[in-house]
C-alpha cells in the first residue's frame, strides 16, 4: 500500500560553475559530503546525498557546473549534469543575485525547456546583495522561465534553507524512502577522503596549477585506533609537480595536514595519511585515464 504521509524523491542541482551548488547540498544534509571551493568546475561527479525529515526524504544529485566543454573530462561533466535533469522528481537551478542573464544562463533554459520536470529557481548569495534588489532579480527571471518556485537562500549564512526544503517536498511524491534514515551519502569512502585531499590542493595551489589535478587512493587500511591512507595527486605536467610538493616538501605537507583533520572527523578514527605525486600528461584527455580515475564516459550514455 502506497505511504500517503511520508513523500520521498529526487532532486538535482543544477547550474553554471561556482554558484554554490555543493555549499548549498553540504548545507542542506548537514555535514560535508561535497568539496568546495572558489575554483569553478570543483565538482566532477554527480554526488548523491540524502537527507530525511518526518515530512519525506530528499535523494539530492549534486552536478558538475554546466559550461561550455573544453576536453574530454569537460564533456563527461557536462553530460552527466544533462542527464540528471531527466531522471528526477525536481530540478533546483542555481543562480546568483543579479538582473543580468548571461549566455550561460540562458544555455541553461534553453536546456530546461526540453524537461517537463518541474523547476524551483534557488538565487543563492543574498547575504551579499541589498534585500530590495532581491525582488527586481527574482521579476527578471521569472520572465524567462515558468519557475514552479522561487527561493532566495543563502548557502552560507544557511538563511532560507527551511523553505527551500519544504518547497521541494511538494513536489516529490508520495511513497517509502529509499534510505534508512542515517545514511546521508552513496559515496564511498575512498572517494570522499579523495576528494577532501582534492579540495585542501585546490585550495593551497589557487592560480599555480591548473585543473587538471585528480586524486587517487593507493592504499586504506584500518587499524583498531588508525586508518593508515596513502594517496596519489595526479598531475599534467613536471612543472605542476614541483609546485604541487614545493620546497623540501612544503605544499604537499600543507595539503595533507589540511586535509587530515577533515579525514579524522570523516573515518572517526586517528589519521596517518602519506601523499605522492605523480604525472599523467593530459590525462583529461585520455579516456582510459578518466576511466581509470573514476570518470567514465560510459556513465553518461
Amino acid at each position: 500500500m502506497e505511504n500517503t504521509k511520508f513523500r520521498s524523491g529526487f532532486a538535482t542541482l543544477i547550474g553554471r560553475p561556482n554558484v554554490g551548488k555543493s555549499t548549498l547540498m553540504n548545507a542542506l544534509i548537514g555535514q560535508k559530503i561535497a568539496i568546495t571551493s572558489n575554483r569553478p568546475q570543483t565538482t566532477r561527479n554527480r554526488i548523491q546525498t540524502v537527507y530525511t525529515s518526518k515530512e519525506g526524504q530528499i535523494v539530492f544529485l549534486d552536478t558538475p557546473g554546466i559550461h561550455k566543454a573544453k576536453n574530454k573530462l569537460g564533456t563527461y561533466m557536462v553530460n552527466v549534469a544533462r542527464r540528471t535533469m531527466s531522471d528526477v522528481d525536481v530540478i533546483v537551478w542555481l543562480v546568483e543575485p543579479t538582473d543580468y542573464i548571461g549566455a550561460g544562463e540562458r544555455h541553461i533554459i534553453e536546456q530546461l525547456g526540453k524537461t517537463k520536470t518541474p523547476v524551483i529557481l534557488v538565487i543563492n548569495k543574498i547575504d551579499t546583495v541589498r534585500k530590495d534588489l532581491l525582488l527586481t532579480y527574482i521579476d527578471v527571471y521569472s520572465r524567462q522561465y515558468d519557475f514552479a518556485e522561487i527561493v532566495p537562500v543563502s548557502a552560507l549564512k544557511k538563511d532560507g534553507l527551511d523553505v527551500l526544503l519544504s518547497c521541494i517536498m511538494k513536489y516529490l511524491p508520495y511513497g517509502e524512502p529509499f534510505y534508512d534514515e542515517d545514511t546521508v551519502t552513496d559515496q564511498p569512502m575512498r572517494q570522499i577522503v579523495a576528494e577532501l585531499i582534492r579540495e585542501k590542493a585546490l585550495r593551497c595551489l589557487e592560480e599555480e596549477v591548473p585543473h587538471g589535478v585528480a586524486v587517487t587512493i593507493e592504499e586504506m587500511k584500518f587499524r583498531r585506533h588508525i586508518v593508515d591512507i596513502e594517496a596519489t595527486i595526479i598531475c599534467e605536467r613536471e612543472s605542476h609537480k614541483g609546485i604541487i610538493i614545493g620546497r623540501q616538501g612544503a605544499m604537499l605537507k600543507k595539503i595533507g595536514s589540511l586535509a587530515r583533520p577533515e579525514i579524522e572527523d570523516l573515518v572517526e578514527k586517528q589519521v596517518n595519511l602519506k601523499l605522492w605525486v605523480k604525472v599523467k600528461k593530459d590525462w583529461r584527455d585520455s579516456d582510459y585515464l578518466l576511466k581509470n580515475f573514476g570518470y567514465d564516459p560510459k556513465d553518461t550514455e
